[in-house]
């Protein structure tokens, strides 16, 4: 996995947080998924971040990742 990759989750809150592999505290906090994966590009320019599944979709799970 790449050091400089970036993920957007969702938290407990409802919220999402851009974070760094094996991170503790998020890069930065947003209220939407939209947002949050602006940020992420904003952050790291040139690299898709991987995002978190939030829903049940033909293409897969929540429990799985997405590029956007």
């Amino acid at each position: 996995m790449d050091k400089d990759q970036l993920f957007v989750e969702r938290r407990p809150q409802g919220d999402y947080a851009v974070r760094k592999p094996n991170s503790e505290r998020a890069s930065d906090v947003l209220p939407t998924q939209a947002e949050a994966i602006e940020r992420a590009r904003e952050l790291n320019q040139g690299k898709p971040p991987l995002v978190e599944r939030v829903r049940y979709t033909g293409r897969g799970k929540p429990d799985k990742w997405r590029k956007p």
